[in-house]
């Protein structure tokens, strides 16, 4: 009931407020030579999606230790934008890093097709780019005459692992729901595959499928209607944790707790919890401390060597009640 009660003000708060960026370094001054870094160490620009999602608070913490450790080999700017949508933030977010003349940026995409010119104009400008978490869309990368590379997990394969112990849970020919990410966002649409994957293998039926946009709010609006239009529904996959939370709270609030299963994908702490708690069954653990270290690890070796390495797919593991 506890931690009913925490998800249920989350929810609450999520409509209300959403959490901004990190303020960014001071521009440079005017008249600066348009040669990115010229003096002094690298300085490395980290841009995610929403620090109000544990998962990129997380992301930054990690990117932060690390850089304390390495201090003396490159200085380290960090950015988030309000939600999980706000698509042309996260643009003005390159656009700002450029006008500042960084070494590199390492970008959490929030829309894999929207993101591709402003990453194209940074590289015009001279500046590295590595893509994680969210993989760039790869036609245009293509139409755009770019490369970037992409460091983070198999989304797919991800999905399908805890789809799959789902299943292992659930009869054939059991109905289920699942709530989508962005569809706009490869990491969304990889899920979603991964999830139908899983179903298919099982044999489970998907009787309604929807996006919640990543947020809490929006997933327990969308769990409500699938519970409501299908009560024969047995499980949710929800493609990430916060969505997770929303789906679990709308699961609650029908007065089907412990009947309807849920899966979700991050591994945050509040999930992790309600795992503990016999509320949700299980997520996918994608190492959010360690995903922008890689990403900063790869731009750092671009800096050096001027080369730009191959793709690093980034490990996943299930999370499941100890």
């Amino acid at each position: 009931m506890r931690i009913f009660r925490s998800i249920a003000a989350t929810i609450l708060l999520g409509t209300l407020a959403g959490c901004g960026g990190e303020p960014a370094a001071p521009s440079s001054a005017p008249g600066a030579a348009p040669t990115p870094a010229t003096l002094g160490k690298p300085r490395i620009a980290l841009i995610m999606k929403s620090l109000a999602n544990e998962f990129f608070a997380q992301m930054a913490k990690g990117a932060e230790a690390y850089q304390k450790e390495h201090a003396d080999q490159f200085d380290l700017i960090v950015n988030g934008i309000k939600d999980e949508r706000d698509i042309a933030r996260q643009v003005a977010l390159m656009d700002e890093m450029v006008g500042q003349k960084v070494s590199a940026i390492v970008i959490a995409p929030a829309d894999s097709k929207a993101l591709v010119s402003a990453c194209r104009q940074a590289q015009e400008a001279g500046i590295v780019v590595v893509n994680i978490d969210n993989k760039l869309d790869d036609g245009v990368l293509a139409e755009q005459g770019i490369k970037v590379p992409f460091v983070g997990p198999d989304n797919r394969a991800g999905a399908k692992l805890v789809g799959d112990y789902l299943a292992g849970k659930l009869k054939p020919g059991d109905p289920v729901g699942i709530v989508e990410g962005l569809r706009t966002a490869f990491n969304g649409q990889q899920r979603l595959l991964g999830f139908q994957d899983a179903a298919k293998a099982a044999n489970l039926k998907v009787v309604d499928s929807q996006s919640a946009q990543w947020e809490i709010a929006p997933a327990n609006r969308v769990a409500s209607a699938m519970l409501s239009e299908h009560p024969e529904i047995k499980a949710l996959m929800c493609a990430n944790d916060s969505m997770a939370l929303g789906a679990f709270a709308a699961v609650k609030a029908a007065g089907r707790g412990g009947q309807v299963l849920i899966v979700g994908y991050d591994g945050i702490t509040a999930v992790r919890s309600a795992i503990e708690a016999g509320d949700i069954l299980a997520t996918v653990d994608q190492h959010a401390d360690q995903l922008a270290v890689f990403g900063l690890q790869f731009a750092l070796d671009q800096v050096a060597k001027k080369e730009t390495p191959a793709d690093r797919t980034t490990p996943v593991d299930l999370v499941t009640k100890k």
